[in-house]
């Protein structure tokens, strides 16, 4: 589940594709926007790990790795409604720290929960997600956003996540309640 819900989060709401289109338009006035746009996730994930030191706490990690791909989905709609440059990069760096969260949990999860001879080829597959999930984010966004809006590709996707999150958190209870302390080893 830790891989499904990555893909999910960033198939449906990765939003690099449509930062050339929003430097030349919507955030036209700043001469160094797409710059911005590039570094706000980052700016949120650098920020996030270096405070995460309350994640190494967490012990209901399935619920907080939920949490946090939602708040990446709820940052990724303000993105999309954004009216302004900074609001925008505000929203991407809540969205990169939701998912530096997100991403130190899962990979804490897949390690207390992959058998010592499978952990190795669960890594290659996690790292296969990882790549993989945005290009076919990208893919999506700029598709959806040719065919219809920036704000409608960034605001449906992080919609789609949001929906995504719960409907996994009801129809897969063992990943919602997850526990590093009950993991046996």
């Amino acid at each position: 589940m830790t891989f499904v819900v990555d893909i999910i989060a960033m198939m449906f709401a990765w939003p690099q594709a449509v930062f050339p289109e929003l430097s030349q338009t919507r955030y036209a006035e700043s001469p160094n926007s797409l710059g911005w746009l590039f570094a706000g996730i980052s700016i949120g994930a650098l920020v996030s790990g270096l405070t995460s030191g309350w994640v190494s706490r967490v012990d209901r990690q399935g619920a907080v790795v939920l949490a946090a791909i939602a708040v990446w989905g709820v940052a990724i709609i303000g993105f999309g409604f954004a009216p302004t440059l900074w609001l925008a990069v505000l929203c991407l760096a809540v969205a990169g720290a939701g998912d530096m969260v997100s991403a130190v949990l899962r990979s804490s999860m897949l390690q207390l929960a992959a058998p010592d001879d499978m952990r190795g080829r669960m890594q290659g597959v996690f790292i296969v997600v990882v790549a993989g999930g945005p290009r076919l984010g990208d893919l999506r966004a700029g598709a959806l956003a040719s065919a219809a809006s920036v704000s409608v590709a960034m605001v449906s996707g992080g919609v789609v996540v949001v929906v995504a999150m719960v409907v996994v958190a009801l129809v897969v209870p063992s990943f919602w309640l997850f526990r590093a302390s009950r993991t046996v080893r």
